[in-house]
């Protein structure tokens, strides 16, 4: 896949990341050893597998912990290399508060991380059983986590490590639906998911409630791909899995998981 061709089936904002990928491609062919990333979202992901695609030299595999893991981290590395699972660095952290006097958000959770000065790609999944609350996180950010969160609002806490086979099956449970829209547009999407007017959508985006893979997004006409997040503070959040076609009536048709809050 040439470089150009490269660039022109994805959106201008994932030039980044795809240089990102890139470079990390190049130093696993230049130093010929494997290389891990950060945490990826299923946006990313789908990106790397992509420009993968027509790669003889390189190899790639991604894991989170849970099987169904949203956010995963990917190794990249040559033919000769057999991956472990030790490659992937990665601890899973326990939420350990009064559970018959408090009760978590996942929004609480990952605000308090994200205040102590962590980035994003370093968490990955953040899974709960309705009771427990666990975090997979980059194994070189377990101590610092440690140490710098003792409190999630007003609820005082102690995060601790606990044996990956100890992961919790997530209460999570996304529904399937198809729908029809008659674009790519984010605010024509998120109406249609949500069942809401154009604009009740764009008092949302200007509101700063709206978030594509986990980042704010303030434009209504940014147009989704498949594996893109949208998540909508008080509705939820949703992903695009694949793109069908387009009807006769000129609809495109998509078929979407939504998770409701």
């Amino acid at each position: 896949m040439s470089e150009n061709s490269v660039y022109q089936h994805f959106r201008k904002d994932e030039a980044v990341i795809i240089d990102d990928i890139q470079d990390t491609l190049d130093r696993v062919r230049n130093e010929y050893r494997p290389i891990l990333t950060r945490f990826f979202n299923p946006r990313e992901q789908l990106i790397a597998t992509k420009l993968l695609k027509d790669d003889d030299q390189i190899k790639m595999k991604s894991f989170g912990l849970a099987s169904q893991a949203e956010r995963k981290r990917i190794l990249f590395y040559p033919e000769y290399y057999e991956p472990v699972q030790s490659d992937f660095e990665i601890s899973l952290m326990e939420i350990n508060y009064p559970t018959k006097f408090a009760e978590l958000r996942h929004s609480q959770v990952l605000g308090t991380l994200m205040n102590i000065g962590i980035k994003r790609d370093v968490l990955g999944d953040i899974v709960t059983d309705g009771e427990k609350w666990q975090l997979v996180v980059d194994a070189q950010m377990v101590d610092y986590i440690r140490l710098q969160v003792d409190h999630i609002g007003r609820i005082k806490v102690k995060m601790t490590v606990v044996p990956k086979k100890e992961l919790v099956l997530s209460q999570d449970e996304w529904k399937d639906i198809l729908i029809s829209a008659s674009s790519l547009r984010i605010d024509v999407l998120i109406a249609g998911v949500y069942n809401l007017s154009r604009k009740h959508v764009k008092d949302l985006l200007q509101a700063q409630k709206i978030h594509l893979n986990w980042m704010l997004v303030e434009k209504p006409d940014l147009e989704l791909g498949i594996k893109d997040i949208v998540s909508v503070r008080g509705y939820g959040r949703f992903r695009i899995d694949d793109v069908q076609g387009v009807s006769k009536k000129g609809k495109i048709r998509l078929n979407v998981s939504v998770l409701e809050n």
